[in-house]
């Protein structure tokens, strides 16, 4: 049976839970990851881990990590977050489920933390309360002597990765146009947070129109991105996608930039962004840069996005996804473009798919 990590060990899948007062089930507070692991082939040897470990390679795992750790700070859901031990805890994960799902040779992890049992602040309030009661009351503990500190939840899953037909990617897609707008004043905007219900209901919407995904909005109406993607445009050769958190101060001096706390050096004060640091948009930035295509990050309106010659969707799932149509809206020749077509080929080199 598939085996979940949950706070540090394994327990079979039907047998793992949260307690219904988890932060995630009452607030939705909780941080998530999504990777790729990919089975390299490496020889397994009966009864040995480290082997089964190493026959695994999980896409970018660094780099998701590293996005994971800086949202918890940032949004003050963790400091003791430590990429090290996170890594092996998903390797091991990846490992174990191999396990379970032996022809898979391409596995989907999620790795999702949360702010925790709320039951825990009342226990550390309780005892606080009994101790104030008492005659002589024994002096507070400091954390790590005795004090019940609050700790997050932290639950590691794999499952076979979905394996989408190659037709998919030769044709392209169509997307919508979400109705929801993404605030970039939000300050939970541009982190991957569990609560991805106004994402999913425009997913909803547009499969219901047999779209595959729906392209979201900001509320000054320059373009986020997908629901639950990237985009990224090609225009006359260049490769353009809308600022990611982090990425503000490159938008100094880009028309179409408004904004917030920060001023640039040209006297313009730049919005901070909604849009999600995508691992695998990096990846595929990195391939145009090494290839002499030309990277832009701008703020991209609707025009834009019609006017394109191409539009690709990045995440962990998909790779890079052709778009040739938005609404009723043909976008370039109505097919994917050359540089889509050197993008999907070479996501599929790199994750194993041409093996």
């Amino acid at each position: 049976m598939p085996s979940v990590f949950l706070n540090g060990q394994f327990i079979d899948r039907d047998s793992a839970t949260v307690s219904a007062f988890d932060a995630a089930m009452q607030h939705g507070v909780g941080l998530f990851e999504t990777m790729l692991a990919v089975n390299n082939g490496g020889e397994v040897k009966p009864g040995d881990e480290l082997s089964a470990v190493n026959a695994w390679d999980v896409v970018d795992l660094d780099a998701h990590l590293d996005r994971l750790i800086v949202s918890a700070r940032e949004l003050g859901l963790s400091e003791s977050l430590r990429a090290g031990a996170l890594g092996e805890a998903v390797k091991r994960t990846a490992a174990r489920a191999s396990a379970a799902y032996p022809e898979s040779l391409r596995l989907r992890v999620r790795l999702t933390i949360t702010g925790g049992d709320l039951n825990l602040l009342d226990k550390v309030r309780q005892s606080r309360e009994r101790a104030s009661a008492r005659t002589n009351p024994p002096p507070t503990p400091s954390l790590g002597e005795g004090a019940l500190e609050h700790q997050p939840t932290l639950i590691i899953a794999a499952t076979p990765a979905t394996q989408y037909p190659s037709e998919m990617f030769d044709r392209g897609v169509m997307v919508t146009i979400a109705d929801w707008k993404a605030n970039p004043l939000d300050t939970f905007q541009g982190h991957k947070t569990v609560n991805y219900w106004a994402r999913l209901r425009e997913l909803q919407i547009a499969a219901s129109k047999r779209a595959g995904e729906a392209l979201v909005f900001q509320v000054s109406n320059h373009l986020a991105g997908g629901c639950v993607s990237n985009v990224i445009l090609v225009k006359d050769g260049v490769a353009i996608t809308p600022i990611a958190r982090g990425e503000e101060s490159q938008a100094a001096g880009h028309d179409g930039v408004v904004g917030d706390a920060e001023t640039s050096g040209r006297g313009r004060v730049v919005m901070p962004s909604p849009v999600l640091p995508g691992i695998t948009r990096r990846w595929a930035l990195d391939w145009c840069l090494a290839n002499d295509v030309e990277v832009v990050k701008r703020m991209v309106t609707i025009d834009d996005v019609l006017h394109a010659d191409e539009v690709l969707l990045t995440n962990s799932s998909w790779g890079v996804l052709p778009v040739v149509q938005v609404e009723s809206r043909g976008i370039g020749a109505g097919e994917p473009g050359t540089l889509g077509g050197e993008l999907v080929q070479a996501w599929r080199e790199r994750t194993g798919l041409d093996d």
